[in-house]
């Protein structure tokens, strides 16, 4: 709609902000209506209109079997259109037209925004079904002859209000009409039904909807007056009522056909069922972070206690192979306290990998520089665990056997991640500037238990590949090829 209107026509930005709030809401009066709707604007030059949106009705057959977006259409030849925005009044004069041997009654609506007629709703009902209406279809028929005519006056839809269409009720899931003193004229069943759901014994027709739905809504203190006044009809306003255990969604339009309130629509859903299962997933997703944080406590107690007796070893082997394993529970540690703050079972690996980089630096302070480019990325927690191990032992060999005591050097984690929904992988590169691999070394049968671990990792828990090379000119790389789930 945007390139339309600013390609063909002279309204300014605010007056394309006024019919992107009318395209969010014209929805209620399409199925209120049982009719198509098609927006058309004059163009620049006057001499055409075209046709910026469109939209059919839920409640009934469409007139429009084919997306009218974009049409052009000269004036003149569709004459309701020209009555409408020339004189600022609905145009309902005239005999059917006949489209694919279906009668479609047309009717035009003028688009009014502080006194000046930016467009024409085109108003197609499908006459094709048409039968003695109910009083759930007069009522609706009624509330949309009321809609356009506010539409027609500038008055709807209401400056300010910003309504979330996907989430906000429709007039299929439950509708409610009220006079000026907000009591209800009508009600249709699914708007009973779930009042009956929050308590209600009696019919609601005849009752005070705003005092009903105080009652209904238990509170501790004296009656929400702001509550009645929502649903009584006053003000455009959106609220859930909870009680009895159910929950109902309302949403209230006041009706002002003629510039006076006349009454009211109440829209309703019943999201009892929706709202309990959001409980549910928000008790779980806290349960599960909970459990991370204590796998974190007690992966952390038991680093502690194996730390304290590494002080109490006399074998300077058994004191570093404690230190080790300590640095292997950390690794873990760090990616349940990780998990612990997320809402989902994914991490951000960026980070992760940056605090065990800095873990592992420790053993050798001042003396080799470690450093991370690239990002991993998003990873799910089934790769993020193995994989912080995996980077933990390559990270330790190399510090351990790359360089001898007091030598300066450096050692750079790269990462590449494959582009999302294309190479779903991971290419990390561990490489430092050390002494390099022994002469005859196979990384693939070398008995070092670090080793063996990140074999047993990356090959089998991960589904990648691991590789040892000597470096360009000195030291020693390492690579992994992990395949990873793609980006969200």
């Amino acid at each position: 709609m945007n390139d339309l209107v600013r390609q063909h026509t002279a309204l300014s930005e605010s007056d394309l902000e006024w019919l992107h709030l009318l395209v969010s809401e014209w929805q209620l009066l399409s199925d209120l209506s049982f009719a198509d709707l098609v927006l058309w604007v004059p163009t620049l030059d006057g001499t055409r209109y075209v046709s910026v949106a469109q939209m059919r009705p839920n409640t009934g057959p469409t007139s429009y079997q084919d997306d009218m977006v974009g049409h052009l259409v000269p004036r003149g030849r569709r004459p309701l259109l020209d009555a409408a925005l020339d004189e600022g009044r609905i145009v309902r004069e005239g005999d059917p037209e006949w489209r694919e041997e279906v009668p479609v009654r047309v009717e035009s609506i003028p688009v009014r925004r502080e006194g000046r007629v930016l467009g024409v709703i085109a108003r197609n009902t499908n006459l094709l079904t048409v039968r003695t209406p109910s009083r759930l279809e007069l009522t609706y028929l009624q509330s949309a002859s009321d809609l356009a005519q506010m539409i027609a006056a500038g008055a709807f839809p209401f400056p300010g209000e910003v309504v979330d269409m996907d989430s906000s009720p429709r007039a299929g899931d439950g509708l409610i009409r009220l006079d000026a003193d907000g009591i209800v004229q009508y009600a249709s069943p699914n708007a009973l039904s779930a009042y009956h759901r929050l308590g209600l014994a009696a019919d609601l027709v005849g009752q005070h909807l705003g005092q009903i739905t105080a009652e209904l809504a238990p509170s501790r203190g004296p009656v929400d007056e702001a509550l009645v006044k929502l649903a009584s009809g006053y003000a455009p306003r959106e609220a859930e009522v909870e009680g009895n255990g159910g929950v109902i969604q309302l949403r209230a339009i006041p009706l002002k056909p003629k510039g006076t309130r006349i009454g009211s629509l109440v829209l309703l859903r019943d999201v009892t069922e929706l709202r309990r299962r959001e409980r549910e997933l928000i008790t779980k997703d806290a349960t599960i972070r909970e459990i991370h944080h204590r796998v974190k406590n007690n992966l952390q107690t038991v680093a502690a206690l194996l730390r304290l007796q590494a002080r109490r070893m006399d074998s300077d082997r058994g004191r570093e192979a404690l230190n080790e394993a300590v640095r292997r529970v950390g690794s873990i540690a760090i990616v349940h306290e990780t998990l612990s703050q997320n809402l989902d079972e994914r991490v951000e690996f960026d980070e992760i990998a940056d605090r065990v980089i800095a873990m592992v630096a420790e053993i050798s302070p001042g003396k080799v520089g470690c450093r991370r480019n690239g990002r991993f990325g998003i990873l799910d927690a089934e790769v993020a665990t193995p994989l912080a191990m995996v980077l933990t032992e390559i990270l330790q060999n190399a510090l351990e056997h790359a360089f001898a005591p007091g030598e300066q050097g450096t050692v750079e984690v790269t990462a590449v991640r494959g582009e999302p929904r294309v190479d779903a992988r991971l290419l990390i590169t561990v490489q430092d500037d050390g002494r390099g691999l022994p002469e005859g070394f196979d990384p693939q049968r070398a008995g070092n238990l670090g080793l063996q671990i990140v074999r047993t990792l990356v090959e089998g828990e991960l589904g990648g590949s691991f590789d040892m090379l000597p470096g360009a000119g000195r030291g020693t790389k390492v690579v992994l090829d992990i395949p990873v789930q793609p980006q969200k």
